[in-house]
């Protein structure tokens, strides 16, 4: 009988841990062995590095079976021999201390800012980037899905919950022309001091003044309009920190019969809120593009106060005369209260997303044909739906196409 006996330092072996072959398996062999020294597996050599262990074993690193040695059983890890008594070198991975396990390894650098990136986009789920723009700027505005709430949840879905959460969104806006004053709204959408408006409001005005709902005021100048949509973008000369922006939603889900809210300064009533529903979706509605029509009914209205801007609708004209040059766009129609002086407010949804901007109401008042008496909002009113508003910032920012 043939016996294979170890070499001092050959194996590793311990007081404290026994054998270093815990478990015995029979191996095919050429040659019999002495089952208390079973020949350890075979593993492939490698090139000689500094620290690394040399065994005794096969030169070519194979076992008879498959040469891989991922069939050698317990020993892997340990090379094999052959009656050649070849070396096989390789070099194993330090060991931790005893009775410590290995250190898992923690993501640095990219990989970890990147993760911490899609943790942040999954709590967000799509919804508002209210909190994006402090990160990125000033100018930056914060937009979101219907679906995304910005009214605490304790007041989701309430009235009130949505006037508190808006309300400081929401500015009055006076503008100062040749023919007089009047009084409009403005929807702030940047912490610069960004806001939006109908172009009716500040159209040929020569000073602007911003009455914040703190009660401050500020001064602003014109940065850009679109007559053609009704809209303009103001900003406030050295704005304050800390301003309230506006979310703006997305129009294309509003559904007929949605609650909204609309807040503005209806008769100078700076932040009056009322409520209602949406009442019909791509109203077509009819305005001036023509400031002087604007500036004409201010004068007929004594030169001061809320602007009475015309408006035509269903071929019937409101608020005066539009004359002829005109344009025509797409609007919300809603039964929430809305007066002079509510143009260029916001409509918002019950999630508190603005979701238009007011830009036309009908008052019997305006009606020669009426009495004093029956003054006062009818449930008439139309917004610019806020997609229109989104996809026309870049434009009113480089001065709008009517520059």
């Amino acid at each position: 009988m043939t016996e294979s006996f170890r070499r001092s330092g050959e194996y590793p072996q311990g007081d404290d841990h026994g054998s270093a072959y815990p478990q015995q398996q029979s191996h095919p062999s050429s040659s019999p062995v002495n089952p208390e020294w079973p020949p350890p597996p075979a593993y492939r050599p490698v090139h000689v590095e500094p620290g690394t262990t040399v065994w005794p074993g096969s030169g070519h690193g194979g076992d008879g079976h498959g040469g891989d040695g991922h069939g050698a059983g317990p020993y892997a890890g340990h090379p094999g021999s052959d009656a050649t008594g070849s070396t096989a070198v390789f070099a194993a991975p330090p060991a931790p201390p005893e009775g410590r396990a290995p250190a898992k390894r923690r993501a640095k650098g990219p990989f970890a800012l990147l993760a911490a990136v899609a943790i942040v986009a999954a709590a967000i789920g799509g919804g508002t980037a209210y909190g994006i723009q402090e990160l990125t700027g000033n100018d930056t505005v914060a937009s979101s899905s219907t679906s995304a709430s910005v009214v605490p949840t304790s007041q989701k879905g309430t009235v009130s919950g949505v006037a508190k959460a808006v309300s400081p969104s929401i500015v009055e806006i006076s503008a100062t022309s040749n023919a007089g004053s009047s009084t409009g709204s403005g929807v702030i959408i940047t912490t610069g001091g960004e806001i939006v408006t109908n172009n009716h409001v500040v159209s040929g005005a020569s000073a602007i003044k911003v009455r914040l709902n703190n009660g401050k005021s500020y001064t602003a100048s014109v940065v850009g309009t679109d007559s053609k949509k009704d809209l303009a973008l103001i900003k406030l000369e050295n704005a304050p920190s800390g301003l309230k922006t506006a979310t703006l939603g997305d129009s294309a889900g509003i559904q007929v019969g949605d609650q909204v809210v609309a807040i503005g300064s209806p008769e100078g009533l700076t932040g009056t809120v009322t409520s209602g529903i949406v009442s019909a979706l791509d109203r077509d509605v009819t305005v001036s593009t023509d400031e002087s029509q604007g500036q004409q009914q201010q004068q007929q209205d004594g030169g001061s106060g809320s602007e009475q801007w015309p408006f035509e609708f269903g071929g019937r004209q409101f608020n005066g005369d539009t004359g002829s040059s005109t344009t025509t766009y797409k609007a919300l129609q809603t039964d929430a209260s809305l007066n002079p002086g509510n143009s260029g407010g916001a409509l918002i949804d019950m999630n508190g997303n603005i979701v238009g901007i007011n830009s036309a109401m009908y008052s019997a008042a305006s009606d020669s044909s009426s009495s004093s008496s029956s003054a006062g909002s009818v449930g008439l009113g139309f917004a610019i739906p806020i997609n229109t508003v989104k996809s026309d910032l870049a434009s009113l920012r480089a001065g709008g196409s009517d520059s």
